[in-house]
């Protein structure tokens, strides 16, 4: 028996590939199929203390039952019409409006029903109006669906739950799904398929629901199939979430999406996924293709080519050496790039660039096993075995497999080699830190003993106070930072110090450093000025410097250095701690003299400051 719905598409099917592009729809306009109406639903309320009592009488009696729900009037008046063959009896079951309880038990109580039924409907009988009591196993409402009765089916899933361990739930988040695909491009979904734990009456409110939807491609010419594949694939899971939603359910759908042409193709070859899966597959939709592959299953119409059993055949002859690969990919891939990256990190850490793979096991070793003495040389083993032996050996054409002991025992010395890894970046940061302290403390106290002398660090604070701070040459929070850096590095030895802290000691005596260097730097410049003087003559300019009762003659970078006799060849070195000399002096002076000199030297000049 065929439903109604199997009938052919009346439009080209190429159409699908717009419906694709187009996916406004208003869901808000439409009830979804089986949906309870709201006046029923007012009508449900009158008698919900009652209906309450009767659930937990039911659920005391007999706690395997799975579900309990109030049918839609839709399901009603369909299951009355298959359960009542008497029309008179029919019409005047009608007229009561009774109230349609399905209650849903395991398979394996399936022969209990007959014993358990007037039980369950005496517990029922002081309810008004009237309870009709049903009884049903989840294979009952699958035959259903495999008697094309999908309308009855899904006014079942659409039950108003008074008991669910997660059967309705389920069923229920799959109809609403399967009806969000079908009100989209309902003419070319040729099934919609559940299958797994929610068929085989196994669901939980947590399980995942299995659902199978094969589109039909035949016609299809403009759209290459698997874009098309892609595009259904898209606008089909799009509308998961918003099933889950509106279904209140915990249980999450899994949807696959087959395109009836690669679908038939697995047919043809009896594909095992396949053949399990319309085996086992419950169509909770069908235009006349699920349900006729389904039938020829059971009948041993289908049957793998030969072709198909010597593929599947040639599936295991390559097991071994799949296998052997995948273990291989492992140790070269998974176990060496999970210790060479973060070896390469320690090293930047320490202050060295990235290195190749022999220069990484040759500085590890170098570095943290002989310089420092902070790594154990056996973990310089592990990492030298991992990256030269096994993947520079792979490289090379002489590690061509692995045996899975070897995995095993690579992975322990690779998790151990990762522990030893976190331990000793802590080492390696606390070196780091404990140089920058050092670092910023030299740099500072050089800078002002170039200032103020050498003097005791004391001395040289109070000096800074009084010659800085108090002069506002620089602002008051800079002798905070002094005295901060001078803490951070008793604190610092006393291990008392974060990273964090120590981050914020270096950022802070950088902005001191940087004012020094510029002090310094404004005051050598006035100094120059002071002691430089250019002397011009006819053919060209000389720079005349004096510094420390000595005189240098610059001629194109060339120094001379000028006595009351004569003049002489000199060098950088020498005018540069004469300059350091004249720091110390007020006077900047020298003897006529030397002016003579250079007269005579250079003939006639005039000076210009």
């Amino acid at each position: 028996m065929v439903a109604e719905s199997s009938r052919k598409p009346d439009k080209p099917q190429d159409n699908l590939q717009n419906e694709v592009k187009d996916m406004s729809v208003d869901y808000q306009t439409k009830k979804l199929p089986g949906e309870i109406p709201e006046e029923a639903k007012k009508e449900m309320e009158k008698t919900r203390e009652k209906l309450e009592d009767f659930k937990k009488q039911v659920i005391k009696k007999y706690s395997f039952v799975q579900s309990i729900g109030i049918l839609p009037p839709q399901a009603s008046e369909k299951i009355e019409e298959e359960e009542i063959e008497d029309p008179k009896m029919l019409e005047e079951v009608k007229k009561d409006k009774p109230i349609h309880v399905m209650v849903i038990i395991p398979e394996e109580n399936f022969k209990e029903i007959q014993k358990i039924k007037p039980e369950i409907i005496k517990l029922a009988k002081d309810i008004k109006p009237k309870l009709w009591v049903h009884i049903k196993t989840p294979v009952d409402i699958f035959n259903y669906c495999l008697d094309s009765k999908f309308d009855v089916a899904e006014a079942i899933a659409m039950s108003f739950p008074l008991h669910d361990l997660g059967f309705l739930g389920a069923l229920r988040v799959a109809q609403i799904h399967k009806s969000l695909c079908l009100r989209k491009f309902e003419k070319y979904v040729s099934s919609y398929v559940v299958a797994g734990s929610l068929v085989r009456g196994e669901t939980k409110k947590t399980s995942d629901v299995d659902v199978y939807i094969v589109i039909d491609d035949t016609d299809v010419k403009r759209m290459p199939r698997l874009e098309l594949k892609e595009k259904l694939r898209g606008i089909i899971y799009s509308y998961v979430a918003e099933a889950e939603e509106l279904a209140g359910v915990k249980n999450k759908l899994s949807p696959q999406v087959y395109l009836m042409t690669d679908f038939w193709e697995s047919v043809k070859d009896a594909h095992p996924v396949i053949f399990t899966f319309i085996r086992d597959g419950i169509p909770l939709y069908d235009r006349g293709t699920f349900l006729p592959w389904k039938l020829l299953l059971k009948m041993g119409r289908i049957k793998p080519s030969q072709e198909a059993i010597d593929m599947f055949m040639s599936m295991g002859d390559k097991m071994s050496e799949t296998i052997k690969r995948r273990l291989l990919d492992i140790v070269i891939g998974d176990i060496f790039w999970g210790i060479s990256t973060p070896s390469q990190a320690l090293l930047m850490l320490y202050g060295l660039p990235p290195p190749n793979i022999y220069e990484l096991v040759k500085q590890m070793r170098e570095v943290f096993v002989e310089k420092e003495k902070i790594l154990e040389a056996k973990y310089a083993d592990i990492l030298d075995e991992v990256c030269i032996k096994y993947f520079k050996g792979y490289e090379h054409g002489k590690i061509k497999e692995v045996s899975g002991t070897d995995v095993d025992r690579l992975l322990k010395d690779a998790e151990a080699y990762m522990k030893r890894l976190k331990e000793l970046r802590i080492q390696i940061e606390k070196r780091v830190q404990e140089k920058t302290i050092e670092q910023i403390y030299t740099d500072t106290f050089q800078l002002l003993q170039g200032l103020f002398g050498k003097k005791s660090e004391s001395s040289l604070v109070e000096t800074f106070e009084k010659e800085f701070i108090k002069k506002g040459k620089l602002p008051e929070n800079y002798l905070h930072i002094l005295k901060d850096i001078v803490k951070a590095k008793a604190e610092f030895k006393k291990g008392k110090m974060a990273k964090h802290e120590v981050e914020d000691a270096r950022k802070n005596a950088s902005t001191l450093i940087n004012h020094l260097i510029e002090y310094n730097q404004r005051c050598d410049l006035i100094l120059m000025q002071k002691t430089r003087m250019r002397l011009k003559t006819k053919e060209k300019t000389y720079e005349l410097v004096l510094a420390a009762g000595e005189a240098f003659l610059i001629d194109q970078g060339e120094i001379q250095k000028v006595s009351e006799k004569s003049i002489e060849k000199s060098s950088t070195v020498e005018l540069t701690n004469a300059l350091a000399k004249q720091e110390k002096s007020p006077e900047i002076k020298t003897d006529s003299k030397v002016i003579e000199v250079i007269k005579k030297k250079i003939g006639d000049f005039e000076i210009i400051l």
